[in-house]
């Protein structure tokens, strides 16, 4: 869990997201979660791997996102990976379906944080990577790294 500036509190990050697709835009969306939920997103006990999003019957729903049990929750502890509902504008949610739709573009979870006591989701409009893709990301990551390297030796010296 990491704090910023602005006051948010980092939660969980999908790091894989980022290396298995192209991020064309992000939005941000609130959850509806219950009790022992936000107590367990408070404790920073939440997983987004191979979690997505989908528009059905107007509403933004997310998919296999596990949230573990609250330890001091009782017999009324919620179901780890059930289906949450997402909260956006009734345009915006108009605007992802249409381009989901139209343009083969999928939404993945970037991270969950905490702003203002209330939990949120970054959402991506993504689309997937190939191979070669993948491959020529981390090429300029390890040229980037290379030319870091070198200038710290010849700082050093």
């Amino acid at each position: 869990m990491s704090k910023d500036k602005t006051g948010t509190k980092t939660v969980a990050q999908n790091r894989k997201a980022r290396h298995d697709y192209h991020i064309e835009q992000v939005f941000e969306a609130g959850i509806a979660l219950t009790g022992t939920e936000i107590k367990a997103v408070r404790a920073a006990r939440v997983q987004l791997k191979d979690s997505f999003a989908r528009v059905q019957n107007g509403e933004l729903l997310l998919y296999n996102v596990h949230i573990s049990p609250y330890e001091q929750g009782n017999r009324f502890n919620h179901e780890p990976e059930r289906t949450r509902k997402l909260l956006m504008r009734r345009l915006e949610i108009l605007k992802l379906n249409g381009l989901i739709r139209e343009r083969g573009y999928s939404l993945v979870p970037l991270s969950i944080y905490l702003k203002g006591g209330w939990a949120k989701v970054e959402l991506a409009l993504v689309k997937g990577k190939k191979n070669y893709d993948k491959r020529e990301d981390l090429k300029k990551k390890d040229a980037a790294r290379e030319v870091e390297r070198a200038l710290r030796d010849r700082q050093k010296a």
